[in-house]
């Protein structure tokens, strides 16, 4: 009897342990292709950041006397949030993702 409680015990374990692996390897591809995206912005001008993800939700000044554009969306009810850092002369400089899928 103990035997068959262990067999079904170390069966439960096994299936979360594989289970939480894949969840975590489709999270990795994910922000892996979200930050390939993002990166095509670096070095383009403003604007072109503008055509493509349209007007900021917010603009700020940053600590160092750069603009922040920040876009704010939901999917799933999740907020996703995209800040992109713009240089003095313009150009997309730097770009952080919270929470996007």
């Amino acid at each position: 009897m103990r035997l068959i409680a262990f067999i079904i015990v170390f069966s439960i374990l096994l299936i979360k342990l594989t289970g939480c692996q894949t969840v975590k390897n489709k999270t990795d591809e994910i922000v892996k292709k979200e930050n390939e995206k993002l990166s095509q912005f670096i070095g383009q001008p403003a604007s072109e950041l503008k055509i493509v993800m349209g007007l900021p939700d917010n603009e700020y000044k940053s600590d160092t006397g750069t603009k922040v554009f920040v876009y704010k969306t939901k999917k799933y009810g999740i907020p996703c949030e995209r800040k992109f850092e713009i240089s003095n002369n313009d150009m997309v400089i730097g770009f952080v993702s919270k929470g996007c899928f």
